[in-house]
C-alpha cells in the first residue's frame, strides 16, 4: 500500500503528465496533415461538498492529527478550538490529499492550509535556494499577514519563512532564500522576478498553496501562476484556498490538482450569522458630511473608496475635520502602506481609508464597522470588503452608503451577494445614523499629515546578475 505522502507515480491521463509536443503530425504515408480541433472546454466549478460539524462536538487540534509543538503553540496564543474549516480541512490535507477549500472570509482559512503544511513540512531541511513550501497570494498585505499568522507555528517546529513581495529589497529576499528557507509566501510579480534571475528555485517544493485564487484571476496573475505551478514537483500536494470557488479557478484545478476533495462550511452566498448589513440612503450633497461623522465614531473603522484619488481626497478631507485617518492603496510606497496597517492595528489611528487593494490584505481583529462610501460593482468585492469585520465569530457591521441613482444597481449586487439589508434614509447628525453606526460630530480640530515615510528602495539585478547603479530605474513589481 503507497503512502499518502509518497509522491505520485506517472499516469499518461493525468494532464500534469502530458507533453505537449509541438509540429503537425504525420500520416502513415508520411504526408503531413492538418489535425481536426475541438474548441476548448469552459473549465467546469468543482463540487462542493459542505461540511458539518460531527453530533459528538468539534474535535481537538490534536485529535485532528496535529503535531504536539503545533498544538502547544496553539494553546499558547489562545487557540482552545479549532474553527468548521479548519476541522472540515485538516485530516484531509495531513494525509496529503489535494484540496479545494472554501470558507467565508474571516472563517479560519489561513491556519487551514498553514497549519496542515507546516505539519507536512515538519522533520526536514530546506537546501540553499530551494524552498520546500509555497504560498501564493494576491497582495503584498496578505502575504506579510499570512507570514506573521504561520510563524509562530513554524518556530514551534524550527522551520523557517521568508516572505517575498515586490516594493522591498529584492537582494534580501535572495540572500534569506539562498541560506535555505522551509517556506515562501509570495505574490506572483516578485515570485517571478526571482525564478527570472535564478535567485529561487522551485524544484524542492513538497507543499504549495494558492490562497485567494479567484482574486490572483481577478488581477490578472494567473499566467504568472500558472508558470510557478509549472516550475513545481508535479508531485506535489497543492491546496486552493479561497472564498469564493467560481468558474474562474476551473482551469487551474483541471490542471494541477489530482483527484482533489473539496470542503466548504457554508453556501457561496451564506450571509455571516454575526455581521449586520444596513444600506444607508443619502443625498448626494450630504454625503461628505455623514461620512465624516461615521468616521468620527469610537472603534476601528475601515472606509472604502473606489479609486487610489479618493481615498487620498477623503482622508485629507476627514483630518482637516479632526479625524485621524490614513490611506492604503496601490499607489502608496510599500514603507507606508506597512505603516498605516500597523497603526490600524495598534489603534493609533482608528479610521483606514482604503482601495479594495486592502479588502483581501487586513487581517486586524476588532474591526467593529466597515464602510462602502463608494459601492462595489461586483458582489465578491462586497463580500470581501464586508470581511474585515465580524472575523472568526466576532460580531461586525457593514453598511453602504447609497444615492438615489446609484440604488437599482446596490440592490441588484446585494441580491447576486446573498446579501439582505434594511434600508435607511439617513443625514448628518440624525438619530439613525447614530443607531447604526455610533456617528457623532467630528471635533472639527484639524490633525496635521503624516510625515513622508523614507523611500525604500527595492532594486532587481539585470540580467547579467548585477544590480543597476544609475541610469533610468526599474519599476518595481506591481503586486
Amino acid at each position: 500500500m503507497s503512502s499518502p505522502f509518497s509522491r505520485r507515480a506517472h499516469d499518461p491521463a493525468d494532464p500534469r503528465s502530458r507533453r505537449s509536443g509541438g509540429g503537425r503530425s504525420r500520416s502513415p504515408r508520411g504526408r503531413s496533415r492538418t489535425p481536426r480541433t475541438r474548441p476548448p472546454l469552459a473549465p467546469v466549478a468543482p463540487v462542493e461538498q459542505l461540511w458539518t460539524a460531527p453530533e459528538a462536538g468539534m474535535p481537538s487540534f490534536a485529535e485532528l492529527g496535529l503535531p504536539g509543538p503545533v498544538v502547544g503553540a496553539l494553546a499558547a496564543h489562545g487557540f482552545t478550538e479549532p474553527f468548521p474549516i479548519q476541522a472540515a480541512t485538516l485530516p484531509d490535507t495531513l494525509a496529503g490529499r489535494d484540496l479545494l477549500g472554501r470558507g467565508q472570509t474571516g472563517s479560519g482559512k489561513t491556519l487551514a492550509f498553514g497549519l496542515a503544511l507546516l505539519s507536512r513540512l515538519a522533520g526536514g531541511r530546506a537546501r540553499p535556494g530551494r524552498p520546500r513550501g509555497l504560498v501564493l497570494v494576491p497582495t503584498r498585505e496578505l502575504a506579510q499577514q499570512v507570514d506573521d499568522a504561520l510563524a509562530p507555528f513554524a518556530r514551534a517546529l524550527g522551520l523557517s519563512t521568508a516572505v517575498i513581495v515586490g516594493g522591498l529589497s529584492f537582494h534580501r529576499q535572495a540572500a534569506a532564500v539562498q541560506r535555505g528557507v522551509d517556506l515562501v509566501v509570495a505574490t506572483p510579480g516578485r515570485l517571478t522576478d526571482h525564478l527570472d534571475q535564478r535567485t529561487c528555485d522551485l524544484a524542492q517544493v513538497e507543499v504549495t498553496v494558492l490562497d485567494e485564487a479567484d482574486r490572483m484571476s481577478d488581477m490578472g496573475f494567473l499566467p504568472q501562476v500558472k508558470a510557478i505551478l509549472d516550475r513545481t514537483p508535479a508531485g506535489g500536494q497543492r491546496l486552493l484556498f479561497s472564498a469564493t470557488l467560481d468558474n474562474e479557478v476551473g482551469a487551474l484545478v483541471d490542471r494541477y490538482l489530482t483527484d482533489p476533495v473539496t470542503r466548504a462550511v457554508a453556501p457561496a452566498t451564506a450571509q455571516v450569522a454575526t455581521m449586520d448589513h444596513h444600506v444607508l440612503l443619502v443625498e448626494p450633497a450630504a454625503k461628505a458630511a455623514v461620512v465624516a461623522h461615521i468616521a468620527a465614531r469610537d472603534g476601528r473603522t475601515i472606509l472604502f473608496a473606489r479609486t487610489k484619488h479618493g481615498v487620498d481626497r477623503l482622508v485629507k478631507a476627514l483630518r482637516r475635520q479632526g479625524v485621524v485617518a490614513a490611506a492604503l492603496h496601490g499607489g502608496k510606497a510599500q514603507n507606508a502602506r506597512n505603516r498605516a496597517i500597523a497603526e490600524f492595528k495598534e489603534g493609533r489611528t482608528p479610521v483606514l481609508v482604503a482601495t479594495d487593494v486592502a479588502a483581501r490584505g487586513i487581517h486586524v481583529d476588532d474591526v467593529s464597522l466597515v464602510v462602502h462610501v463608494d459601492p462595489p460593482a461586483d458582489p465578491k468585492d462586497y463580500l470581501h470588503r464586508a470581511g474585515r469585520t465580524a472575523r472568526a465569530g466576532d460580531s461586525g457591521t457593514v453598511v453602504t452608503l447609497v444615492t438615489a441613482d446609484e440604488r437599482r444597481d446596490v440592490e441588484r449586487m446585494m441580491r447576486l451577494a446573498g446579501v439582505r439589508a434594511a434600508q435607511t434614509p439617513v443625514t448628518a447628525g440624525g438619530g439613525e445614523l447614530a443607531r447604526i453606526t455610533g456617528a457623532r460630530p467630528p471635533s472639527g480640530v484639524p490633525v496635521a499629515p503624516p510625515a513622508a515615510p523614507a523611500q525604500q528602495q527595492s532594486r532587481r539585478p539585470r540580467p547579467g546578475g548585477r544590480p543597476s547603479r544609475g541610469g533610468r530605474r526599474r519599476r518595481p513589481t506591481a503586486a
